[in-house]
């Protein structure tokens, strides 16, 4: 059974950090992390492979995030730094065969951890 469980997420200040984690277990694929604030579509924020480790940043974090993954212990980080108020969003992570921006390339997905940066 598939399992993705993210934490990590919580409040903070204008400019400062915040650490997400995806744990997965009965899956190795490529990761990914997306948001979706509220009354808006699901975005990509970063993915990265999981064979080569090679990742894709949407444009908006570049910079300021960076995804690692951890393959002992079969989990992703998001290292968020520098948040503004518009990455307040709910964060998800998700697995798929292909580290790609697409919504509907991923075939599993956590629950959720809730990131509010307040200004």
């Amino acid at each position: 059974q598939v399992q993705l469980v993210e934490s990590g997420g919580g409040l903070v200040q204008v400019g400062g950090s915040l650490r997400l984690s995806c744990a997965a277990s009965g899956v190795r694929y490529a990761m990914g992390w997306f948001r979706q604030a509220p009354g808006k579509e699901r975005e990509f924020v970063v993915a990265i492979t999981w064979s080569a480790g090679r990742t894709l940043y949407a444009d908006s974090v570049k910079g300021r995030f960076t995804i690692s993954r951890e393959y002992a212990k079969n989990t992703v980080y998001l290292q968020m730094n520098s948040l503004k108020p518009e990455d307040t969003a709910v964060y998800y992570c998700a697995a798929g065969p292909l580290a790609t921006m697409r919504v509907d390339s991923y075939d599993y997905w956590g629950q959720g951890t809730q990131v509010t940066v307040s200004s």
